[in-house]
């Protein structure tokens, strides 16, 4: 009597094993692909998931799945920042030699990785599988998209849409692999046996992708803190921070955690802050929100991107109609003013400061509690203080004049390269300070040829100058 054979896998090793043969398999067919190849298909891949109706689709879609922030943002990100990835990079070239040195006769050549392993988070889950996967694409890679469990259909819905349209431009569907039923054992498999991690998502799974023994592009964690200065244009300042701090219902790390006014223009200011919507809270409510953001000192996940009403009905307060966003006056920092951390909620925290040096200091001891490296901002029209800021703070990231969590990842308004994953550099425990993108998920060959006229070696007199004199 014949004995069935099982030839499901038996592990999750196995699981992700097979889906990575799947995926190099793939892979090895667009490898050699031409850059017209390649950038046809990362227009069809955004088009499938961005075209007016299907955004729609998706955009509800992910907040009935996640219960995290609100359709238009959701709607902004998935029809409007997929295109401006897209339009970032359509033109950049890819594919054979990108870059050419004449002075130093070298010249750079594009190559694939292999395969991408990208986490994708339950906070930004309806664009990130797309960004992270034409970016991936685009450098000739496959890649395989773990999702957050709470956003696992929406990342199925989008990595299937995504395969039809590459399918249809006669390319195989497995360059672009989703993880169905996702698990945190799957995930540090897929980041084990991947050829490069591009991790987004909470600092757990981000130091877990370091310790994978997988190269690995990771994000710090983000803690904007926004400054306004006696010389901004007060209006504009005010309408930006509120919709940096409300968009998708600060489903963003980059939204804005703190805000410090300088002496000069703080009373006029939190008065236009208020009216565009802040409400100033009391020390009680204060209490009150502290104890529902935070559980046993992490962010409580079921106050995350919700709405002011829905947080201030959890902590047992009223709350006027027309309310968009919280303020709670605060002077310390650290892990005894948690205030000064990331909130993942419309809250800001307030401070004061006397001019730009105190918020300079007041900014790098916020960022040495959370957020150190990531970003911060400037409402300024004084470039002496925008410079200053930019020389004294451990940031990389300054946004002078723009709506900080529509901005620091790229946008229209700006030169930022367009992602969803922030290098913070050593500052935030990562190997990079940029916008990663396309470029970071490819290898170079370098080509050296030989100068037409080599370089000579200075004499010790002009090399070394008047150190020779100084030290003898």
């Amino acid at each position: 009597m014949a004995t069935a054979v099982n030839l499901e896998p038996t592990s999750d090793a196995e699981e992700i094993a097979a889906l990575i043969a799947r995926s190099r398999s793939a892979q090895a067919q667009i490898a050699h692909y031409s850059q017209a190849q390649v950038d046809n298909l990362i227009r069809a891949m955004v088009w499938a998931v961005a075209k007016p109706e299907v955004a729609e689709m998706i955009a509800r879609h992910t907040v009935e799945e996640t219960q995290l922030g609100n359709y238009e943002g959701k709607y902004l990100k998935i029809f409007r920042k997929t295109r401006a990835t897209l339009m970032d990079i359509i033109d950049d070239k890819s594919v054979g030699v990108i870059e050419e040195d004449r002075e130093r006769n070298l010249i750079k050549i594009a190559k694939p990785v292999g395969v991408i392993g990208a986490l994708s988070p339950s906070t930004n889950p309806e664009a990130t599988p797309v960004i992270k996967a034409i970016a991936a694409v685009k450098g000739r890679n496959s890649i395989i998209v773990a999702p957050h469990p709470r956003a696992k259909l929406t990342n199925k819905l989008i990595c299937d849409l995504m395969r039809e349209a590459i399918v249809k431009m006669g390319a195989p569907a497995d360059i672009v692999i989703g993880i169905d039923t996702p698990t945190v054992e799957k995930t540090n498999e897929l980041m084990r046996q991947c050829d490069r991690i591009l991790a987004t998502g909470g600092a757990a799974m981000v130091t877990a992708a370091y310790s994978s023994g997988t190269p690995a592009l990771g994000v710090g964690a983000g803690n904007a803190v926004v400054t306004v200065d006696e010389t901004a244009d007060l209006d504009d300042a005010a309408e930006k921070i509120r919709l940096s701090k409300t968009l998708d219902l600060a489903a963003s790390c980059s939204a804005d955690n703190a805000v410090i006014l300088v002496d000069a223009i703080h009373d006029t200011m939190l008065a236009k802050l208020v009216a565009k919507g802040g409400l100033v809270l009391d020390n009680a409510q204060k209490a009150k929100l502290q104890q529902v953001i935070w559980v046993d000192g992490h962010i409580n996940a079921k106050v995350v991107a919700q709405t002011p009403k829905f947080i201030a009905d959890v902590a047992g307060f009223a709350i006027p109609e027309g309310t968009q966003f919280f303020i709670v006056p605060e002077t310390g920092a650290g892990p005894d003013h948690p205030f000064s951390g990331e909130k993942m909620t419309v809250t800001m925290a307030l401070y004061r400061a006397r001019d730009i040096d105190e918020a300079i200091a007041l900014t790098n001891r916020i960022q040495a509690y959370q957020g150190q490296g990531h970003s911060c901002g400037i409402y300024s029209r004084s470039d002496a203080n925008i410079m200053k800021l930019a020389e004294g703070t451990n940031t990389s990231r300054v946004m002078v004049n723009q709506p900080q969590s529509a901005s620091n990842s790229g946008n229209l308004w700006n030169g930022m390269r367009q992602t969803f994953s922030l290098g913070c550099g050593s500052w935030g425990g990562n190997g990079t300070n940029n916008n990663i993108t396309w470029r970071d998920l490819i290898n170079e060959t370098w080509v050296s040829k030989p100068l037409a006229v080599p370089k000579i070696l200075p004499s010790d007199e002009v090399l070394f100058g008047d150190v020779i004199a100084k030290l003898g």
